[in-house]
Order: structure tokens, then C-alpha cells, then sequence
């Protein structure tokens, strides 16, 4: 199994306020869609919960310390390592928050990263990709337009085997 993250940060690595996402950036969010479609999400209760809903076409697990936690249609488990655990697909995806992709990178052998050309106020981060642990492989920029209010690249790192 391989185990990617998918995050978009702005250039101090800042991830979200208030457990939201740090803007909307529409075509972000269709190219998580894009790129989790079909796998597995793992994801904090917060996450989860400043999403409101399940993911559809996909596998929705949710970590949480919280006993007696309930989501209708989704996985919960109590740590990481039991939800990493419980997949047997190809590939899965580390969505958030903060201490899940914490507690994650050091098994996580792909980052899927949108970058936002801007800096933002922030109370929660990406660990830093250490050059000496990761290189980008790939990345696509585009220009602010009408829809996305800031300039933002899509990147792909992938770890040193």
C-alpha cells in the first residue's frame, strides 16, 4: 500500500484558522476531488467535522480519541495505525488535520500539494518537506482568475526510496 498525502498550504506552510481552510480556492478542490476519487481518506474528527459531510467515492475514516464517536457510513478508529491498518487498497490518502499529518509523515511516501502563492493567518501547519526526505517531481502553476483569488501551484513530491 502506499500512503500519500494531499494538502494545500500557503507559502509559511500554514494549512487552515479556526479549523477552516486558509481560503476558497475552487480549483483545489477539484483537484483533491480528482486525485483522491476512488481511495481511502484518512482524516481527523476535526477535519471531518469543518468538512460537515462524507466524501463521496471514496472511503471516509475518521480518527478520533472519542469512544463513542458515530458517523453513519463512515470508519472510525481510535488511532493512525489502526485506521492505516484497515486499508487493503492500492493507494490512500492522509487528508488532515495538522497532528494527523504529523503523526503520518513519516510513512507518507507521496505529497500531493497545492501551493498558494500568498501568506495567510494561520493556527495550524504542514510539517515542513525536508529536501533531504522528499523532491518535488512535478508541478503545474496558474495565475489568479475570476474564480481563484490567488496565484497557486500544483506540486507532487514523492519520498527518497
Amino acid at each position: 500500500m502506499l500512503l500519500a498525502a494531499i494538502v494545500v498550504t500557503d507559502l509559511n506552510n500554514a494549512i487552515g484558522i479556526n479549523n477552516q481552510l486558509l481560503c476558497h480556492l475552487p480549483a483545489d478542490l477539484k483537484f483533491f476531488k480528482a486525485t483522491t476519487m476512488g481511495c481511502p481518506i484518512i482524516m481527523g474528527r476535526k477535519t471531518y467535522e469543518s468538512i460537515g459531510r462524507l466524501l463521496p467515492g471514496r472511503k471516509n475514516i475518521v480518527i478520533t480519541r472519542s469512544s463513542d464517536y458515530k458517523i453513519e457510513g463512515a470508519e472510525i478508529y481510535h488511532s493512525v495505525e489502526a485506521a492505516i491498518k484497515s486499508c487493503t487498497e492500492e493507494k490512500v490518502f492522509i487528508i488532515g488535520g495538522a497532528e494527523i499529518f504529523k503523526q503520518t509523515l513519516p510513512q507518507i511516501t507521496e505529497v500531493f500539494r497545492t501551493s498558494i502563492q500568498h501568506s495567510f493567518e494561520a493556527d495550524a501547519w504542514f510539517p515542513e518537506l525536508k529536501n533531504s526526505d522528499f523532491k518535488m517531481v512535478w508541478e503545474e502553476c496558474h495565475a489568479a482568475d475570476e474564480k481563484n483569488k490567488f496565484d497557486y501551484c500544483f506540486q507532487k513530491w514523492e519520498r527518497f526510496r
